[in-house]
């Protein structure tokens, strides 16, 4: 019997980050004392200017109205101001879309840049959209394995090792989702001169740039790698930086030709993007940081705390991240165990088990292309990161 559902779509895996958050909080809604460390998302309510920026958008009635596909033109100067003012790359409101969030960022490149059997580098691991997005415009994900020893830190040497006739784009991500690494500002300037040597288009994903901690630095590589030209395209949004996540508004900044084939895909797609959130993004970008400051301390401390806790725990290692709000243990010395009754081969199948058995949730490294780790987001309240810990340490200790 013929499927209902296209092909296309049948062969589209579901978010698993978003997977594991929807059961876990279906778990709690019916009464488990059930403990999430799988979302992206800050614990801390979006600042106060912000959400009354947006009330007083809902009393406009030219807020209630279509406007601009490719954004209001108020948010437009403010992401190029805000661009400006923290990677030093300078840009016009005509090379500025605003999207659906962060997320609809990168599969408008995606749609945008790729042509069928384009092949696209992702360095592993990977946030889990990537490789689906450049699926569902056609193109090719290949991805290209990072080495634990290095941090997870792609190195031009393996770009290259994954480079074909046929590769037309890089993904590239600093601070990155899932690992947390932070690429070193030198070693930006040569992935992005090797880009450019070989004709190949980079999107950045700079969506944590303002999350970075101890020495660590980011910087954007089409300010660093001026040889790239008008070859990248910048993505971003302000669900992490300040608190956003509901609110959905993202973009992304590219060569004027590029950005206007982009919004008329957006035109006909999503049109205009909703107004009150815009407002609200205007109020953030155009802000004080001093909020954003705040929950980077938060973070900061939490992820000291969880990369201690997790690397006490026997049987698992955890490098200590240096940007995003994510840790990524290393857990195989925990499989082949038996723990809790049952013996687990895969990162995938020790997931399920916690969650069912000591309710703690977490996302399995198979999600991000690298089985034997898991992704545990320490944007959650501090109560609630120690003691799901604290069952995990009790859990392995008791075998």
């Amino acid at each position: 019997m013929r499927s209902r559902v296209s092909d296309l779509l049948l062969g589209l895996a579901p978010s698993a980050t978003l997977a594991v958050d929807a059961k876990a909080k279906a778990l709690k809604a019916a009464g488990e004392p059930v403990i999430g460390y799988g979302a992206g998302e800050p614990d801390f309510p979006t600042p106060p200017h912000i959400v009354e920026a947006a009330a007083a958008a809902c009393l406009d009635p030219k807020n209630h109205k279509y406007t601009p596909t490719a954004g209001l033109p108020e948010l437009r100067e403010a992401i190029v101001a805000k661009t400006k003012r923290d990677s030093g790359l300078e840009i016009a409101p005509n090379q500025v879309l605003v999207t659906n969030g962060g997320k609809h960022a990168v599969a408008t490149t995606f749609m945008t840049v790729l042509n069928p059997g384009d092949e696209v580098l992702i360095p592993a691991p990977y946030w889990t959209t990537y490789p689906e997005a450049v699926y569902l415009a056609g193109g090719v994900p290949v991805p290209v394995m990072t080495s634990e020893a290095n941090g997870f830190r792609v190195t031009v040497d393996e770009l290259e090792a994954a480079r074909t006739e046929k590769t037309k784009l890089l993904v590239f991500v600093s601070p990155s989702n899932p690992s947390g690494a932070v690429v070193a500002p030198d070693e930006v300037a040569a992935i992005g001169r090797w880009a450019a040597a070989h004709d190949i288009w980079v999107m950045t994903d700079e969506i944590y740039e303002h999350l970075v901690y101890g020495d660590a630095k980011h910087v954007s590589m089409p300010v660093v790698a001026p040889e790239l030209g008008d070859r990248w395209i910048v993505v971003n949004g302000v669900a992490k930086t300040y608190a956003m996540t509901g609110w959905r508004i993202g973009w992304m900044i590219g060569a004027p030709d590029v950005m206007d084939a982009a919004v008329n895909y957006q035109s006909q797609t999503t049109s205009n993007i909703a107004n009150v959130s815009q407002r609200a993004a205007v109020a953030a970008l155009t802000g004080d940081l001093s909020a954003v400051a705040e929950m980077r301390a938060a973070f900061d401390r939490r992820r000291q705390k969880m990369v201690a806790m997790l690397n006490a725990i026997d049987g698992v290692t955890c490098a200590m991240p240096e940007g995003a709000f994510y840790a990524y243990p290393n857990v195989t010395g925990l499989l082949g165990r038996s723990l809790g009754g049952r013996v687990s081969t895969s990162s995938s199948e020790l997931a399920a088990n916690l969650l069912e058995t000591i309710k703690i949730a977490v996302v399995p490294g198979e999600a991000f292309g690298t089985p034997g780790f898991f992704r545990l987001s320490y944007a959650l309240g501090d109560d609630d990161l120690v003691e799901g810990l604290e069952r995990l340490a009790k859990f392995v200790a008791q075998g």
